[in-house]
């Protein structure tokens, strides 16, 4: 036992570096995904919500597609479709082969299928609010955009923040994706561990442990911003 703990020392002799760096980087991608997902989903949910018939046809058709594709398939499209797109632009200007970032395309694949569950929480969210709302906003002589800020979005974070807390968890977890395209997140740097120790169930469980740690912390500080959007809505 001792000398499986000693794997996960720091330096030379120990996996612990490498593992502690894949971690790192599974929470950047996470938290960098986190709101490129959230506005992009905010208005695909604006454009659902709309009464023009092609900003809701259009909104409808972009969360039925990314809803409806394996997320597996949505990273190998955007990675490899936009390498094509990149290189194709790049030959306009030069002979090199340039390379499409591993993290900025998982983050646009899985802040695409975020924004399309998002969208959900966000329509549900507005159809609770109702456009009552709305119309009174308006008879107090509130532009859109001041009685989106004071008077929607306010009741819009709070109906909406338990499922969007738990697509953040769901990210979390989706993250471990990109190991497919050579990105060195924590399931690709465990993977090489086990890889060069041959010792798989070891540092698979260390893996489970940290994704289980980092789910829990996130489950605290959910509950602190569920409480902050309560406030004053109990006596």
């Amino acid at each position: 036992m001792e000398q499986l703990f000693g794997l996960l020392s720091f330096g030379p002799d120990g996996w612990g570096d490498e593992i502690a760096a894949g971690a790192w980087l599974t929470l950047r991608l996470a938290a960098a995904t986190l709101p490129f997902g959230l506005v992009l989903g905010f208005a695909v949910a604006l454009a659902r919500n709309s009464r023009r018939t092609w900003l809701s046809v259009a909104g409808n058709a972009f969360a039925t597609v990314f809803r409806g594709l394996p997320e597996l398939l949505t990273l190998f499209i955007v990675y490899y479709g936009g390498q094509i797109l990149v290189q194709r632009i790049a030959s306009l200007v030069t002979d090199d082969y340039i390379e499409v970032n591993g993290f900025v395309a998982g983050l646009v694949a899985l802040g695409l299928v975020f924004a399309a569950y998002a969208s959900e929480v966000f329509l549900g969210a507005f159809r609770s609010i109702g456009r009552g709302q709305f119309e009174g906003a308006a008879a107090l002589g509130l532009r859109w955009p001041a009685a989106m800020r004071l008077v929607i979005v306010p009741q819009l974070v709070r109906l909406a923040l338990p499922g969007l807390a738990n697509l953040w968890l769901v990210l979390l977890k989706e993250t471990s994706l990109v190991s497919i395209i050579a990105l060195n997140d924590l399931l690709r740097e465990t993977s090489v561990a086990v890889g060069a120790t041959k010792e798989p169930f070891f540092f698979y469980l260390v893996a489970c442990l940290i994704y289980l740690a980092m789910s829990i912390v996130s489950s605290f500080g959910i509950v602190g911003i569920e409480r902050w959007s309560d406030r004053g809505m109990k006596r």
